[in-house]
């Protein structure tokens, strides 16, 4: 669903002190959030790309977050469609630290690197209009997070759970007062009303045996409790969706290391993947024409995810090749 002009910003509660703010990211409704934690010290986890400031400001307006109340902006991984709109929103609230995996935290306070290699990827033109513009984060305001390092709300804290596999740099967070789980992409994409999980693979990092530890770290966090996508919302079957994303990086990943000879033909690639993902949709919603394709390509694009498993191979063979 479009977002059209005008739209009020859409807000809703998920957990005990948790709130969604839909980021509209590709002008698309509920395909993408951002998340507010309620504290002494508020925390917003994910901005959206700078393309999302607008709702994601309007969100916490109405939520009553002024521009001096925000205290800390916490993101699970620096991908444009989760940390692009970080430098935005830390100008909009100059009191907040920034938080970031040790890994991803130089890239955010000079962002030559990333910008590149997104458009490499995307290209100029729809780099632009999927994220706007990316520009450096002051450094004095950027705090790196290790794995079981915490952000302290006041009453509640957010813990970091390193999650490596979708990015080097990937964390999901875990919320003390509700024992809800923050996985970024670290499951997959899970659009709501849809049924569907689609792995989430990029490039250049994507590793499947860190993949699926990554997963079993969420599900020991997140266990009792639910999980919040960043794309999109609650779910509260936390066994049976880790389960299920299990089983969807596994076929995906090996799906193309079983037909697919040579790991740099990205078409062949490709054309495997489209397979694994129109059998996927069957099961999910019974009938693939019942999805938004057009938003889940925007999403987890297939010749994206495929460009990661290609990669991943491409090492994996690599390395098994005599010395």
């Amino acid at each position: 669903m479009r977002r059209l002009a005008g739209v009020e910003p859409v807000v809703f509660e998920v957990a005990q002190g948790i709130t969604a703010i839909d980021t509209f990211y590709a002008g698309r409704e509920r395909y993408t959030a951002a998340y507010l934690v309620a504290g002494s010290e508020p925390a917003i986890v994910e901005t959206g790309p700078a393309t999302s400031f607008e709702p994601v400001v309007g969100g916490l307006d109405r939520l009553g977050i002024g521009a001096n109340d925000l205290a800390h902006i916490a993101v699970t991984h620096i991908h444009l469609d989760h940390a692009g709109g970080v430098w935005r929103i830390a100008e909009r609230f100059p009191n907040a630290t920034i938080w970031v995996h040790e890994r991803g935290a130089r890239h955010l306070a000079d962002p030559t690197r990333l910008r590149a290699s997104v458009e490499s990827i995307y290209g100029e033109a729809t780099m632009a209009s999927l994220f706007g513009t990316v520009e450096p984060v002051a450094a004095q305001r950027i705090r790196a997070l290790d794995d079981g390092a915490s952000i302290e709300l006041g009453g509640r804290s957010l813990t970091a759970v390193y999650t490596p596999g979708h990015a080097k740099h990937h964390m999901a967070i875990a919320d003390s007062a509700s024992g809800t789980v923050f996985t970024g992409d670290a499951l997959g994409i899970h659009p709501p009303g849809s049924g569907v999980l689609r792995p989430a693979t990029p490039p250049p990092d994507y590793d499947l045996e860190l993949a699926l530890t990554s997963i079993e770290r969420i599900r020991e966090h997140a266990r009792g409790s639910k999980v919040l996508f960043s794309h999109f919302g609650p779910v509260e079957e936390v066994d049976r969706i880790c389960d299920l994303a299990l089983e969807r990086f596994r076929r995906w990943t090996d799906a193309v290391g079983e037909a697919v000879a040579d790991p740099d033909d990205l078409d062949e690639v490709v054309r495997v993947l489209e397979s694994r993902s129109a059998a996927d949709a069957a099961v999910d919603t019974g009938a693939e024409a019942a999805l938004d394709l057009q938003a889940l390509e925007t999403m987890s694009s297939v010749r994206l995810n495929a460009m990661g498993i290609a990669g991943y191979w491409k090492r994996r063979r690599e390395a098994d090749q005599p010395s």
